[in-house]
């Protein structure tokens, strides 16, 4: 079952940071290997799943090739720039998304007898008129196959 989002706030409340603190490290202990630290809520740092074992896998971790090493491995800039990006691309798909909807809207408005079409430029009104050649095609296709079968 999932789990609503986290919001990733600094939580203000003292009682409430310390007892949400050892949720999420008990969270992500049970999930990974892990060395927590926290200034805040005892110097002692917690290692799971044992000290001995942290050391074992810390010492093969420098063994291996730096290549290895990095792959996958995240520092805040990269993450950042990583997450900006996906973001980025995710907003451009939703701009084209938006803008072919509103070339629908303009199109189905335009036939209806509105008169739209006056007010767009030439680059839009390209747009329509490709969106119209598009649907037309779509049409033909389905006509087609329609009266194959």
């Amino acid at each position: 079952m999932s789990r609503k989002k986290i919001k990733l706030a600094y939580i203000t409340n003292d009682s409430a940071r310390k007892t949400t603190y050892k949720k999420r490290s008990k969270g992500l202990v049970k999930k990974a290997f892990a060395i927590i630290n926290s200034p805040d809520f005892g110097s002692q740092a917690e290692v799971w799943p044992s000290l001995e074992d942290a050391r074992r896998l810390l010492s093969e971790f420098k063994q291996l090739p730096l290549s290895k090493q990095n792959n996958k491995m995240l520092n805040q800039e990269s993450f950042l720039e990583q997450s900006l990006a996906k973001d980025t691309q995710q907003l451009w798909k939703l701009q084209e998304e938006n803008y072919r909807k509103e070339l629908n809207k303009v199109m189905f408005e335009s036939l209806s007898g509105n008169g739209i079409l006056q007010s767009l430029n030439t680059m839009d009104l390209n747009e329509v008129g490709r969106l119209v050649k598009q649907i037309l095609t779509d049409i033909d296709d389905r006509i087609r196959v329609l009266t194959k079968a």
